[in-house]
């Protein structure tokens, strides 16, 4: 599978039936939970594509800029209505930028580290956002955490 099918898998998979505002609280504690037991310092954030945060997490390592970060991705997964990797890989294959799309580098960035909330037979309502690891590995993370949220079979997604 190459890597952009992956991706479009991974988000085929890691959809929700419902998300209550109070799912991301849930959520994002079980992400909270898993980078302390990894030993990471992330920063963790649940929007809702109005712009609405429903949960922030920002350990002490976490820094304004990381804030900024996850801000511009979420952005991004909010207009393309795909991960943020996957529009990084995909605008990198066709020798695009952000400018070719009309967007600017001071509100999205191309990195890993946004994934959409997808409702089942619904579409987007929101974004996870991580930020302070390698982009790749944000992405990663990201997965990881939702596929054990979601009882998915994270060896098959990552």
């Amino acid at each position: 599978m190459d890597r952009i099918a992956k991706l479009k898998h991974q988000e085929e998979v890691l959809q929700f039936s419902e998300f209550p505002n109070e799912e991301a609280w849930k959520l994002g504690c079980y992400m909270r939970d898993r980078s302390e037991k990894k030993g990471i310092q992330i920063g963790i954030c649940i929007r809702l594509n109005s712009g609405l945060i429903l949960f922030q997490s920002i350990p002490n390592e976490v820094r304004l800029s990381n804030q900024e970060w996850m801000y511009r991705k979420f952005n991004l997964v909010r207009c393309m209505e795909r991960s943020s990797l996957m529009s990084t890989w995909i605008l990198e294959e066709q020798g695009q930028s952000l400018a070719d799309h009309g967007l600017n580098d001071a509100e999205y960035v191309l990195c890993g580290g946004g994934f959409p909330i997808r409702l089942k037979n619904a579409g987007i309502i929101g974004a996870v956002t991580v930020s302070a690891l390698p982009h790749e590995e944000d992405h990663a993370f990201i997965v990881e955490c939702l596929a054990g949220y979601l009882n998915a079979d994270a060896d098959s997604l990552l």
